[in-house]
């Protein structure tokens, strides 16, 4: 009796342990079902920018790619307002599934430092996936207005000499343009006026016009005037020239080492989408990027295809948040 009642309770044993041990493994099987299954339907990727600007022109560019990997197709979704905030906020309280993701820019990198308040928190509510573009910024000024500004050192002088009276355009209050120049400004030691406008289009536009002289703009939306000679091209924010503009020296090959000024583009899921989800897009991404065609296109828009890991994305979007950050900081620069 002794010997069944033990061997009783030891089958009992076994019977629970074989079914602790699934149990125990249940709640890694639906994270891992999603990730083998992904994706079975089209990807949503959110571009917090309207449509025929840089973030929009590259997201299609790669998206286009992407779905070749993927096997889906690539919705984009242009959500546009308050610096990518609206859009921002949308991605954030999406489902992280994989199936919504973010384009981000660094305008929307920034927008806590501009903004009183925004509806997301960049580093709580997103998981990097991948840097995806550099877009240059450019110093441009119209040839008309100012014949004689022909370099950056001329700029410079010229704008001492007015005292401050000089006039540059930007796309905006704290748009990547504005923070540029005033960190030039700082390290140059001149001073010119801000003349804001709303967008890049009517800042371009006003600019070839003659009303306003100066401007740092993206290279997209000027790089068809420059080749036009309707702008001329005194300097470059990245750290070295670049390939569309080869006879166009950066700030920092002309009197200022250690400039560097460059505006990104990077893709990012909602916080909590599955490792092996983010590793996917992170993989195919890469391969986008690598390839040949997607680089000309990109370089034919004006921006340059710019692989990084999520590990390597997320350190650089605390170092230039807190970067440019000090610049608004110190410059006092808020928007509404």
């Amino acid at each position: 009796m002794t010997r069944t009642t033990s061997s009783l309770r030891s089958g009992a044993r076994r019977a629970l342990l074989s079914l602790a041990v699934p149990l125990l493994a249940l709640p890694l099987v639906p994270g891992a079902a999603l990730a083998q299954d992904y994706p079975s339907k089209p990807i949503t990727l959110i571009v917090p920018f309207p449509p025929g600007g840089p973030t929009d022109v590259a997201s299609r560019i790669i998206g286009q790619k992407l779905e070749e990997g993927l096997g889906q197709p690539i919705v984009v979704d242009n959500r546009a307002g308050a610096s990518g905030t609206i859009g921002a906020g949308l991605a954030a309280r999406a489902k992280p599934d994989g199936y919504t993701l973010l384009m981000l820019a660094t305008p929307t990198l920034l927008a806590d430092h501009l903004y009183a308040r925004v509806n997301y928190k960049l580093f709580e509510d997103f998981d990097p996936v991948g840097n995806v573009y550099d877009l240059p910024i450019v110093l441009v000024v119209n040839p008309k207005s100012l014949p004689e500004v022909k370099t950056l050192q001329d700029l410079v002088e010229k704008a001492k000499a007015e005292k401050g009276k000089l006039n540059y355009t930007t796309a905006g209050v704290g748009s990547f343009g504005h923070l540029t120049t005033e960190m030039l400004k700082k390290l140059a030691g001149f001073d010119m006026l801000h003349v804001a406008y709303r967008g890049s289009a009517p800042a371009v536009t006003d600019l070839l016009g003659g009303q306003v002289p100066i401007m740092f703009s993206d290279l997209i939306a000027v790089l068809p005037h420059i080749q036009s000679g309707a702008l001329h091209a005194l300097a470059v924010g990245t750290a070295k020239g670049v390939s569309l503009l080869p006879d166009v020296k950066s700030v920092a090959d002309q009197g200022f080492p250690g400039f560097d000024a460059t505006s990104w583009g990077a893709m990012l899921a909602p916080k909590g989408t599955p490792e092996e989800i983010v590793a996917r897009l992170s993989e195919e991404l890469k391969k986008a990027l690598a390839d040949a065609e997607v680089q000309k296109k990109l370089e034919g828009v004006g921006t340059f295809a710019a692989w990084q890991s999520p590990e390597q994305l997320a350190e650089r979007m605390r170092a230039d948040h807190e970067r440019w950050g000090q610049v608004i900081r110190e410059n006092n620069i808020t928007r509404d």
